[in-house]
């Protein structure tokens, strides 16, 4: 049994309320429950009670025992003076107010069902779960599920938008160069997604507007920034580039002042951050005014016509700049633009869709329901649980879900987990 169990308990009223009485036998009539308290001070404001004859206004202090009262040293808290019920789960020691009066005290073991009780038990038994409704989200109402995810997809999508709302303003709200740092650490993909994003926010993005206009330079300024020229080279296209950035380097005064290296190992040849770089550079030597378009945007075909870019010539027969390898166009696969939507394209139409003040939210799902599901562990297990992903929405509100409710024991917080203990 946890305390927060009580609270749920209390602020849904999920007891026998019809001869409610205290441990003095006092009867108890609850109008409000009143707020909860997130904060410190009691659990829950201005509650409305009548207790024997008298109508009581103040707060409810919810605890295991009465004696955590002065576990915690409420007694010595002015705060907790307005308390006009104590709620416990088992009492075993009266509790005083300052003026050495008696605080009525509820034990609610007493008015709550032994049905429930077990559905609580079920839910949170040990040995521990992958979740811990593992047993039974199967049974729970598709109606309940899909309304819970729908939710969670866009508390996802709010949690997001607190990262991006943040590089807005250390940008004066460019949009331009918000969207470049967030695709370029999208096409670094986990493994080289830090550095990449470490060098767009090296890079300022007037500096990339002013070499738009060649791909090679483009190539020559990220690669450069990622300190990915500084050794010595036999290759010709390898010295050009490195020629270049160093007449950039004095052109635009750059600096780089990377913390983050770019890594090989453990890539597909396909994903290695030479590979991705060029098709960066590609994207932007193709695509000005990027932002605008990937607004404008409705269609999943319209973004994988937008984001059909390959790499220069030189890539189309290397993987490394030291060797060569059979010839091979290196288009952006679609499942590769599927991320680029779900993680950075998505979220950052939705921060500006708030942002101007017309935010729809059938726009955002419409787009997200287009993207197949995404193929992971958690998508993988959930599948086992029968809960299958028909698009990308679902998944993601998945990832939601496991990660920050399921991985956090948020059972009671939690629609699905509600919908169990209910039923």
């Amino acid at each position: 049994m946890k305390e927060d169990f009580l609270h749920y308990l209390w602020k849904h009223k999920l007891f026998f309320t019809s001869n409610l009485k205290t441990t003095n036998n006092e009867l108890v009539s609850i109008t409000s429950v009143g707020d909860h308290n997130h904060n410190s001070g009691p659990d829950f404001f201005n509650a409305q009670l009548r207790i024997g004859e008298q109508l009581w206004a103040g707060n409810v202090e919810i605890h295991l025992k009465s004696s955590d009262w002065y576990l915690h040293n409420h007694e010595m808290d002015s705060n907790y003076d307005t308390v006009i019920l104590h709620v416990v789960w088992e009492h075993n020691i009266e509790i005083h107010t300052n003026a050495n009066s008696i605080i009525p005290t509820l034990e609610l073991k007493n008015f709550v069902s032994d049905e429930f009780i077990i559905n609580y038990q079920k839910l949170f038994s040990k040995p521990q779960k992958w979740i811990n409704c593992e047993n039974d989200i199967y049974s729970v109402d598709p109606f309940v599920v899909e309304n819970w995810l729908e939710r969670l997809y866009f508390e996802r999508l709010e949690r997001k938008a607190v990262f991006i709302t943040q590089l807005l303003e250390e940008t004066n709200y460019d949009w331009e160069a918000v969207l470049f740092q967030l695709l370029a650490r999208n096409f670094g993909l986990k493994i080289n997604g830090d550095a990449f994003f470490e060098m767009a926010k090296n890079t300022n993005f007037s500096i990339v507007r002013k070499e738009v206009a060649s791909q090679q330079n483009l190539e020559s300024l990220f690669f450069g920034q990622l300190e990915m020229l500084n050794n010595s080279g036999e290759d010709p296209y390898f010295n050009l580039l490195k020629s270049e950035y160093a007449y950039q380097t004095k052109k635009h005064k750059l600096m780089s002042n990377m913390m983050s290296s770019v890594q090989f190992f453990r890539l597909r040849p396909i994903n290695f951050p030479t590979i991705r770089i060029s098709q960066l550079a590609s994207l932007y030597s193709l695509q000005q005014n990027l932002f605008s378009k990937c607004i404008e945007k409705e269609s999943l075909k319209e973004y994988y016509d937008l984001f059909s870019v390959t790499t220069s010539e030189f890539w189309k027969t290397h993987y490394t700049f030291e060797k060569e390898s059979p010839k091979k166009a290196k288009k952006l696969s679609k499942s590769f633009v599927d991320l680029l939507l779900i993680n950075t394209i998505i979220p950052l139409r939705f921060v500006y869709q708030k942002h101007i003040g017309k935010f729809e939210e059938t726009d955002v799902l419409n787009l997200i329901k287009e993207i197949k599901p995404e193929n992971n562990s958690i998508i993988k297990k959930y599948n086992m649980l029968k809960i299958k992903s028909e698009s990308a929405f679902k998944t993601q509100a998945l990832l939601e879900l496991k990660n920050e409710n399921c991985a956090q024991q948020k059972c009671l917080q939690c629609a699905i987990g509600n919908h169990l203990l209910k039923n």
